[in-house]
């Protein structure tokens, strides 16, 4: 047995996992654009939007995760304008299920009128933001859809979603994407709150919920 190939190829094969996950991760970055996710960004990078100060942002932290936009919104609306709230949702936001979200949660997304909120309600349900992407440049420019990607999010298949899929969701790192798989195959979402409850608090697995799926 060449004892010095196998270490060898075991060193390499650890590279080449790191760096698929680093991809992920960054392709998670690349797509979202800079927007912030309300629920995990750190304080620093709230702290240095437009329209918040230590106050708003304490409080933040102290609710969040937020369950929807609808429950950020309703805390921020007692400290910012209309205006305000359009300007900072160009740089923070919590995503939209395109399938659920409310008629009041879409029109929240900043440039979002009554003709595009009725394009997102028309294509209901997507299944992959492939869909969306395809849907939605019907009606505007590559850079338009890239913009309004951002904002939603297509749940995935617990039992069946790649790496790349699961890294997509806001702050989920190589350590919760290692116990996402561990208990695969899921039978029901009781069985995801149970196992995932192991590492993380009751708020937490409910804001994991949200882009998940079993169907």
């Amino acid at each position: 047995m060449n004892l010095p190939r196998l270490f060898l190829s075991a060193v390499i094969a650890s590279f080449v996992l790191a760096a698929a996950i680093a991809v992920s991760v960054e392709g998670q970055v690349g797509r979202r654009q800079g927007l912030l996710d309300a629920n995990t960004a750190a304080e620093k990078d709230l702290l240095a939007l437009p329209q918040l100060n230590a106050t708003i942002v304490k409080g933040i932290m102290e609710r969040r995760p937020f369950a929807s936009m609808t429950d950020l919104n309703a805390f921020l609306s007692q400290s910012l304008k209309k205006e305000q709230l359009t300007e900072l949702y160009g740089k923070m936001f919590v995503q939209l299920n395109p399938n659920t979200a409310t008629r009041e949660e879409i029109l929240m997304i900043p440039g979002v009128g009554n003709r595009m909120l009725h394009e997102f309600q028309e294509y209901r349900p997507y299944k992959t933001l492939a869909q969306f992407r395809k849907e939605i440049g019907k009606y505007v420019n590559a850079q338009e859809v890239a913009r309004l990607e951002q904002y939603v999010f297509a749940p995935i298949n617990l039992n069946t979603a790649s790496d790349e899929d699961i890294l997509s969701i806001p702050g989920l790192g190589p350590r919760m994407l290692h116990e996402f798989k561990e208990y695969r195959p899921y039978r029901n979402i009781e069985q995801f709150r149970k196992e995932i409850g192991k590492y993380v608090n009751a708020k937490e697995v409910a804001r994991l919920e949200r882009y998940v799926t079993l169907n």
